[in-house]
């Protein structure tokens, strides 16, 4: 397994360290921290046995026994945002009765539980998100999020024009209804047998991106999803992954996309034939 990019250790990503007593029953959910005050003050608090009602006491969430009327304390576990560069031939879940390959293979020294954020493909690779925060993952999976999903596609011939628009304009797939792409831009590789595109997409759909393709007499040789929202797959390795901050996580739930045809200026069109040229080196 290649070597993770964590941007900071494993070990950190569960919280041994001390920290309020008020604050540990806030993120537990029992109540606000002014509220938690309250109850340490009533008495309603107990830590390893002794009851405390001093304010600004600290616990070890891992190692201390914590009552809150009687009853044992459950913190909630530290939210963990991962963005993980999925292999091809590995599957988007955390186990399989199977025995086959999934993403949890990856992440064995992490001491929280995680899961795939929606999914990509067996046969796909790219960028996937992992996180325990199930708000999270529902605003990027819900289509009322508008969060895109940009995919760098390999096809088995070179679409003409009026396929591509067929694209925008929406096709039927088979366990999807009707779909359509959000943008769709040819990628020369230097081949006359193949041809790349890149599509942006908002469902997400089971095989969408290949089913849409299908429809259009395509059959896709690779698929690789390159960024979620303005989150983008970047300089990580198949099978590497990175734990993300509070900027990358707002990216992800960030979309930023001009309109399909719409003119641009002579500076986008020159960044873009750069990216172009860049893509083309891959």
């Amino acid at each position: 397994m290649a070597a993770n990019k964590a941007s900071r250790p494993l070990t950190d990503l569960s919280p041994s360290a001390p920290i309020r007593l008020n604050r540990l029953i806030a993120e537990a959910g029992l109540a606000s921290r002014r509220g938690a005050d309250q109850l340490i003050l009533d008495g309603e608090v107990s830590v390893n046995g002794k009851r405390v009602t001093t304010l600004g006491h600290k616990v070890n969430p891992q190692a201390d026994r914590i009552f809150v009327k009687g009853k044992p304390l459950k913190p909630q576990e530290p939210k963990v945002y991962i963005a993980f560069h999925k292999p091809e031939n590995v599957i988007t879940s955390m186990d399989d009765p199977h025995g086959r390959k999934t993403v949890a293979d990856y992440f064995h020294k992490l001491r929280v539980r995680l899961f795939p954020v929606g999914r990509l493909d067996w046969d796909s690779e790219g960028l996937l998100l992992l996180t325990n925060d199930g708000d999270f993952a529902q605003k990027i999976m819900h289509p009322k999020g508008e969060v895109h999903k940009t995919y760098l596609v390999k096809l088995s011939g070179s679409p003409s024009d009026q396929q591509i628009q067929r694209l925008l304009r929406g096709v039927s797939i088979p366990q999807g209804g009707r779909v359509r792409a959000l943008k769709v831009e040819r990628f020369s590789q230097g081949s006359k047998q193949y041809d790349w595109i890149k599509i942006v997409i908002a469902e997400g759909k089971h095989r969408q991106v290949r089913e849409m393709c299908a429809k259009i007499g395509f059959d896709v040789r690779k698929l690789r999803r390159v960024a979620i929202g303005q989150l983008r797959l970047g300089q990580l390795k198949k099978g590497e992954f990175k734990v993300l901050g509070p900027k990358d996580i707002q990216k992800a739930l960030s979309s930023d996309l001009p309109l399909a045809g719409k003119p641009q200026s002579k500076a986008k069109a020159k960044a873009r034939k750069k990216t172009t040229k860049t893509w083309s080196k891959r």
